[in-house]
């Protein structure tokens, strides 16, 4: 399986495949594309987890709201394997991780300053 993160507001187009645009009809079925239940945040913006099918080489992107409609159309070309995919997460989390204990010692900070107030 390949993977690849899309974000929310985009969907999937036309498909590549190693004869070029999957056809339908030759392989008798659409290609597996699923949408995963996972999601980082980057930049503020949820970023969705697709998997698909091995023999994907390649797999069109479009805005489906019009407030991206500026860019037309992205064609991903470097689908990403499970092992990239896990570093990503965990880079991820761990910097979701960091910024919870920062928030939190600055609350805890915080409420001390306001015990020693009363």
């Amino acid at each position: 399986m390949k993977y690849f993160f899309l974000s929310e507001g985009w969907t999937t187009g036309r498909i590549w495949e190693f004869g070029g645009l999957w056809d339908e009809f030759a392989w008798q079925r659409k290609p597996h594309i699923q949408q995963m239940p996972l999601s980082i945040i980057e930049n503020g913006e949820t970023l969705w987890l697709y998997q698909v099918e091995d023999a994907v080489l390649m797999v069109e992107v479009r805005p489906t709201t019009e407030a991206t409609k500026a860019i037309g159309q992205v064609v991903l070309k470097r689908l990403m394997g499970a092992e990239q995919v896990l570093e990503r997460l965990c880079t991820a989390g761990q910097t979701r991780s960091d910024r919870a204990s920062t928030n939190g010692a600055a609350v805890s900070a915080e409420l001390q300053n306001q015990m020693t107030d009363l």
